[in-house]
């Protein structure tokens, strides 16, 4: 049957719509399939009904397209292999840039909440060096010849470096958000927090009471 005669046998909408149904349902089953492939908390065989549900929607249509017209089975047949062997291809970097979103959103909202806690503990530790009472009391605070007070200005250091739009040295040149293999800034407040709880401990401090959450405004 010559090819402009599929249109006359199967109608040029219904042929669409049949192409339509094939190329979305060879793809979205691959996808899936490979997404959950890829997820090892997946059950062992969710990749097989994956597949048997794509299946179940482009063999029928494949095969009604076929009873209309052979050359027709053999494009939507062809529609099929191509349209899962693409996404089959572009799944994984379609996976690892959703991902990057992912950790990148969830690296700003741990990097807001790790500013908050930073700002928090650089009002508690100004008090020993504004406040002539604190200063009196607990000279340590502001001694760095003391190994504890020495630790805590490395780290308020290191938390400054990685605070997100530090400049250069900021965060965005030390791995920045969404970046597993750099260093991250609410690990360098957290330490912060450890390393002042550890100064003020060394110098007696520890008893001094905590800022009000808007007290470090």
């Amino acid at each position: 049957m010559p090819f402009p005669a599929i249109f006359a046998v199967t109608g040029l909408w219904q042929l669409l719509a049949l192409l339509l149904v094939v190329a979305v349902g060879a793809a979205g089953s691959a996808y899936v399939a490979r997404k959950h492939h890829a997820d090892p908390e997946t059950l062992p065989d969710a990749v097989f009904w994956d597949l048997f549900a794509g299946v179940a929607v482009v063999a029928p249509a494949v095969l009604l397209g076929a009873l209309a017209s052979p050359a027709a089975g053999l494009m939507l047949a062809a529609v099929a292999l191509a349209s899962t062997a693409a996404s089959f291809r572009w799944t994984p970097a379609l996976l690892r840039r959703q991902r990057m979103r992912r950790d990148g959103r969830r690296a700003t909202a741990d990097d807001a909440a790790a500013a908050a806690r930073h700002g928090e503990v650089l009002a508690r530790w100004r008090r020993y060096e504004l406040d002539p009472a604190l200063c009196i009391d607990y000279p340590q605070l502001s001694d760095a010849r003391h190994p504890e007070t020495s630790a805590l200005l490395k780290a308020m250091r290191r938390a400054e470096l990685l605070r997100p739009g530090a400049g250069r040295g900021g965060s965005a040149g030390l791995g920045g958000p969404g970046r597993a293999d750099g260093p991250r800034y609410s690990d360098a407040v957290a330490r912060l927090e450890t390393a002042l709880a550890e100064a003020e401990r060394s110098a007696g401090a520890l008893g001094q009471p905590r800022l009000s959450p808007g007290s470090a405004q």
